[in-house]
């Protein structure tokens, strides 16, 4: 990684030109630095990095009408326009939205992936009040966000963080916080309709352990399902034998999701975190210069929230 000058980016008839405020990073961001996913996400390097943005608008296609210059916006950037991490960045318009007005600009960059990924998520096995639900790995981005979406749906919500971060998830509005270090999240949370599994593995097949008959997986880093592996293009798919079994022998709902950059699920965060409902969730914030040390540090896998970059100060 290294921080070079590039040509500003051109723009088509429907996309905006953003002049970049802040971008927030993902896990993505250093799995594809380190070559993790070149199967599924071929790049010709070099090339620059970020799905996460948050700034201005300062230049439209003749096409766009539904946003002006001065407007302040975020977006999840789609794969062929990906670069957030930059001074410009151009994205399709009809995949933005108008920042939530009560946040600042890096609050505001945080919450496009993490925020998009659980709603979609947790919409795919229909979550509704008064379903008991694990979500693993609270204080990371994306369970920061599935605790209180959760909540804000009325669902009962178990989650498993460390020891230090108990206090601090149960904050955000877990009904009943497992610290891993002294607890087995199997012992505590069973008969459950619902799992979200963000961690993959062993915690994808154990999950069927602890959801009742009939109950349902929503996953982000487990096998696909086969309509999610038709969307994804695997054509040749052929589902896990593990995993079938264990999904017939619970009559479960099993869900992978790959999640997609969508404008009105933006914009239901936007009134989300204007009504209170959804607080954002950041750990830390380094000025661009300092941009390859914020990877790094995700990389760790420390981060309680989400860690930014601002380029407030270059503007």
């Amino acid at each position: 990684m290294a921080i070079e000058d590039v040509s500003k980016p051109t723009y088509k008839d429907k996309d905006i030109l953003v002049a970049v405020k802040a971008a927030s990073l993902n896990p993505i961001d250093y799995k594809l630095v380190q070559g993790k996913l070149k199967d599924m996400v071929p790049l010709n390097l070099p090339v620059t990095i970020g799905y996460d943005v948050s700034g201005v608008v300062v230049e439209k296609g003749a096409g766009v009408s539904d946003f002006e210059i001065g407007d302040e916006v975020y977006a999840r950037v789609p794969q062929e326009q990906m670069g957030s991490v930059a001074e410009f960045v151009t994205v399709q318009s009809d995949l933005v939205a108008k920042k939530p007005e009560n946040i600042s600009f890096e609050q505001a960059s945080g919450l496009p992936l993490t925020g998009l990924t659980a709603i979609q998520a947790l919409e795919k096995v229909e979550i509704r009040e008064n379903d008991r639900i694990l979500i693993h790995a609270g204080s990371g981005g994306v369970g920061s966000f599935a605790i209180q979406y959760a909540k804000e749906k009325g669902a009962i919500v178990y989650t498993t963080t460390s020891t230090k971060n108990v206090d601090w998830v149960k904050a955000l509005g877990a009904d009943r916080v497992i610290d891993y270090t002294n607890e087995d999240y199997k012992e505590v949370a069973n008969n459950l309709d619902i799992v979200f599994d963000t961690l993959g593995g062993d915690y994808t097949f154990d999950a069927f352990e602890i959801i009742k008959d009939g109950g349902r997986i929503t996953t982000i880093v487990g096998p696909p399902d086969g309509e999610t592996a038709k969307q994804m293009g695997m054509t040749d798919y052929k589902m896990p034998e593990k995993l079938s079994e264990l999904i017939k022998e619970k009559s479960a709902i099993y869900k992978l999701t790959w999640m997609q950059p969508n404008a009105k699920q933006l914009n239901e965060i936007k009134t989300m975190v204007e009504d209170g409902a959804i607080k954002p969730i950041v750990d830390l914030i380094y000025p661009f210069e300092d941009g390859i040390d914020a990877y790094e540090y995700l990389a760790t896998g420390k981060a309680k929230g989400k860690v930014i970059i601002s380029l407030a100060d270059l503007f």
